[in-house]
C-alpha cells in the first residue's frame, strides 16, 4: 500500500480552502510548543482513527514525515478511507516559509511565529 505524500504548499493551499482535515499526529508537548493553525492533535502513541471528523479528505502531519506516514497506513488499513501525508513534516512547512504557531512562555499565549522572531531581534 503506496500512501501519497503532498508538498507543503500543496496542504496549505486545501487547509486555507478548508478541503482537508490536517491531522498531527505529534506528542502533545510538540503541539504545544508549535503548530499549525488549524491541525488538530491525535498522537500517533494513542491513535484512534475513529475519532477523526468525517467528511473531507484526511491529511497527516508529523516533525518530519515519518509518523504521519505510519498513521496514514494506519488510517487506510483500518478501512476509514483514503488519506495522504505532508512530506518533510512541520519542519519542511517551515523551510516553506509556511506560518506556525509558537508558545510564548512570557504571555503564555501562541503566536504567529513572524511575531516571535519579530520579538526575539534586538
Amino acid at each position: 500500500m503506496s500512501i501519497r505524500a503532498l508538498a507543503p504548499q500543496d496542504v496549505a493551499q486545501a487547509l486555507k480552502d478548508r478541503e482537508i482535515v490536517l491531522v498531527d499526529v505529534r506528542e502533545p508537548p510538540e503541539y504545544a510548543a508549535e503548530r499549525i493553525e488549524g491541525a488538530l492533535l491525535f498522537p500517533l502513541s494513542t491513535f484512534d482513527p475513529g475519532q477523526i471528523p468525517a467528511g473531507r479528505p484526511v491529511i497527516f502531519h508529523c516533525a518530519s514525515g515519518i509518523r504521519s506516514k505510519r498513521a496514514a497506513l494506519i488510517y487506510e488499513k483500518t478501512g476509514y478511507g483514503k488519506a495522504a501525508h505532508m512530506a518533510g513534516g512541520i519542519q519542511a512547512w517551515r523551510k516553506a516559509g509556511l506560518a506556525t504557531l509558537f508558545f510564548d512562555p512570557f504571555t503564555g499565549s501562541m503566536l504567529p511565529r513572524e511575531r516571535m522572531l519579530r520579538a526575539a531581534s534586538p
